[in-house]
């Protein structure tokens, strides 16, 4: 695994952050892992996108720019 060597702190609505840390203590997952799992998803889905494919990103599909 990469050393993690940068931060970043983000504002969120405290009912959403409260919300995300009680489904991650319930999966028995540290929020970060959770975080960074997402931001990989997201940026896979984002490259598929620009490649012309369409991607599942969690429960929503990405389809390419002007095929909506």
């Amino acid at each position: 695994m990469k050393e993690k060597d940068a931060g970043m702190r983000i504002r969120v609505e405290r009912e959403l952050r409260d919300e995300f840390l009680k489904v991650c203590r319930e999966q028995d997952r540290p929020a970060a892992q959770a975080i960074r799992e997402f931001m990989r998803e997201y940026i896979a889905a984002k490259k598929s996108e620009r490649a012309g494919r369409t991607e599942r990103f969690g429960t929503t599909p990405v389809a390419p720019k002007g095929a909506e």
